[in-house]
């Protein structure tokens, strides 16, 4: 659990702590635009369609540090004093109560409107992501979606242990495109103007929100910046029961140890296809490692020797390829080579006799228990593969037209001017980037090709990076700057800087490359500088 938290709070499916900080870039247009005098007071605010405006309240807020909420925890620190208006909106008939948040600094407005996703089962932001947007200048809005918590799914069911229809269609995509009017509204009720640009910033659940947007909605948004999406959901979220699913059918449970020693050969063995060692394997799936080639081999764990068996390499191998068939059809991509194998491949702690079992990923085993099976006492060991390919099949059928998130149809958006720019790592060990590829490999076969579609989406990979790593927990870069930069001066990002860390621990410099570009050593200068490296189109395009 605390190796969960830890990633949840660098941004799950999952983004909060440091997920949501502004550009530095994002400098404020002028003073100006802050009306004087400053009154925090609650607007008056229209529903949006289809809801109810239960309550408005306004709260003048001093700003200091602000101290996330629930388990995704973080902090903010310098808030300056901002205006917190909350409107509770309600689906007459549904019974739901699902707030919008909008932060407003009292000064410094940069006329810009930012708009913040959630993690896991968590619809928006935790108080972090909004303090981080008025401190850099934004009007930051967020929505709860009238459900709970990162890890909250006591929504899901009602009285009568069916599927909570109208909180999920609030989860899937309703109460962002809701907050999105309501905020705005908001800006305007406060400042007596609305926002010159407006974004949408999430990462995990958040860039599902924000490609969700960018499909149904695509007049709310001037830029979306939505990373290591978690699109797909219906399928991926099941596929990423697949690693327990294989442990307790092989009935082998490979040590942390164990697992880190495959991940450490394979990095080691495949690192230097992109013609340096750097630490980082650049193209994840050319990497073809044998994990067959540790068996028999030791690895020193906790004061003991440990031998690799062929049981441990077959339980790796079937990780990697990801889940499949009792036939062999392929149905997702497996967890990357180069991941962290144990983010989905957990253990209990030993029992008194040294044994260990499997300890699910709490995000796809109450997706699998609640709205899949519908059965909370599910008993997720006991799941064969063949009972897998049912449970993927059933996933897919009644939940991909209502949070799918993977419509390639992105014409509305373009049309409407606006821009999309998506990072994902490629060591990302809860949503294989590979999923992401794929949906923009869709996006320009409908549209068209990959330069057209470059012209308002871009897809850029980050090596060596995990589940929205690049928000401070594997390195950094400035997608928002990137995004602000395109939206507003029509300077499309040709790479995306960032610092990345290596297998070795150390800090490099890359410059990401738009897909389907790939970086490629020079074959001089030092292996750490980005200018070391150039994008190139990989082999097979």
């Amino acid at each position: 659990m605390k190796r969960l938290l830890t990633v949840l709070a660098a941004g799950v499916p999952l983004a909060a702590a440091v997920v949501y900080l502004p550009s530095a870039s994002a400098e404020p247009h002028a003073a100006t635009l802050t009306p004087a005098p400053f009154s925090c007071s609650a607007p008056s605010v229209k529903a949006p369609s289809g809801t109810k405006v239960e309550s408005v309240t306004a709260v003048a807020e001093a700003g200091g540090t602000i101290q996330g909420t629930g388990v995704l925890g973080g902090s903010a620190t310098g808030v300056p004093a901002y205006c917190d208006v909350t409107v509770t909106l309600t689906h007459p008939g549904d019974g739901d109560h699902a707030k919008v948040q909008t932060w407003l600094p009292v000064s410094g407005w940069n006329g810009r409107f930012e708009a913040l996703g959630g993690s896991a089962y968590l619809a928006g932001d935790n108080g972090v992501g909004l303090g981080n947007a008025v401190k850099s200048g934004y009007a930051g809005v967020s929505t709860d979606a009238g459900v709970g918590d990162a890890l909250d799914t006591s929504w899901a069911l009602n009285s009568k242990g069916k599927v909570n229809t109208a909180l999920l269609q609030n989860f899937a995509s309703r109460s962002q495109h809701e907050a999105s009017i309501v905020g705005k509204e908001v800006v305007d009720g406060i400042y007596g103007k609305g926002p010159t640009y407006s974004y949408f910033n999430g990462c995990s659940t958040g860039g599902r929100e924000g490609y969700v947007e960018a499909q149904q909605y695509p007049d709310d948004y001037d830029g979306i910046l939505a990373d290591a999406p978690a699109v797909n959901w219906d399928e991926f979220e099941v596929a990423t029961l697949w690693p327990q699913v294989v442990m307790n059918n092989e009935k082998t449970f490979p040590t942390t140890c164990e697992f880190n020693a495959f991940t450490a050969a394979a990095v080691k063995a495949c690192d230097p296809l992109d013609g340096v060692k750097d630490g980082l394997i650049e193209d994840p799936n050319r990497c073809d490692f044998d994990p067959r080639k540790l068996i028999g081999t030791t690895v020193e764990c906790n004061g003991k020797t440990l031998t690799i068996t062929a049981a441990d390499a077959t339980v790796v191998r079937k990780i990697w390829d990801g889940p499949r068939t009792t036939s062999g059809k392929k149905l997702w991509s497996g967890v990357p080579i180069g991941a962290d194998l144990t983010g989905l491949a957990g253990l209990t702690q030993p029992d008194a006799n040294g044994n260990v079992a499997g300890a699910p990923f709490q995000v796809p085993a109450d997706w699998v228990k609640l709205w899949v099976a519908k059965n909370p006492s599910l008993d997720l060991s006991k799941i064969t593969y063949s009972r897998f390919t049912q449970l993927f099949k059933q996933s897919e059928a009644e939940y991909d037209k209502v949070i799918g998130s993977d419509d390639p149809d992105l014409s509305g958006f373009r049309k409407a001017g606006g821009k999309l720019l998506t990072w994902h790592g490629e060591s990302d060990q809860y949503i294989p980037a590979q999923g992401t590829v794929a949906y923009r490999q869709q996006v320009d076969q409908k549209m068209g090709g990959s330069q057209k579609v470059d012209d308002f989406y871009r897809l850029f990979l980050a090596p060596g990076t995990s589940h929205c790593g690049l928000n401070g927990q594997d390195g950094s870069t400035d997608g928002l700057g990137a995004l602000t930069a395109w939206v507003e001066h029509g300077k499309a990002p040709q790479t995306l800087p960032a610092t990345l860390i290596n297998a070795s621990g150390q800090s490099v410099s890359r410059n990401l490359c738009s897909y389907p570009e790939v970086s490629r050593y020079n074959g001089h200068g030092d292996p750490a500088v980005a200018s070391s490296f150039r994008c190139v189109l990989p082999s097979r395009h």
